[in-house]
């Protein structure tokens, strides 16, 4: 998915940034499974397949900057697939 359309589907869904966590994965429901064991609500999840990692991390960045908790990093491969998701 385009990431402008990754964005605006974002923003549409959050109303308060700083209720909500970005984050990226290759596999998202073992991502979402991980957060659940980690005693996180996942109830507002929803996620997006990136067009590429580059694109799914300037997303992930932009909305950190606007204040959704979250972090850059994590092991990603530019040769998978990517997913960015938040909650």
């Amino acid at each position: 998915m385009e990431k402008e359309t990754i964005i605006a589907a974002i923003e549409s869904k959050v109303e308060t940034y700083a209720l909500y966590r970005i984050g990226l994965t290759h596999d998202p429901a073992k991502r979402k499974k991980e957060w659940e064991e980690e005693g996180k609500s996942v109830k507002y999840w929803a996620q997006w397949k990136a067009d590429s990692l580059s694109d799914a991390q300037a997303i992930e960045a932009l909305f950190i900057e606007k204040g959704m908790k979250g972090g850059a990093g994590g092991d990603l491969s530019a040769q998978k697939t990517v997913f960015a998701y938040v909650f």
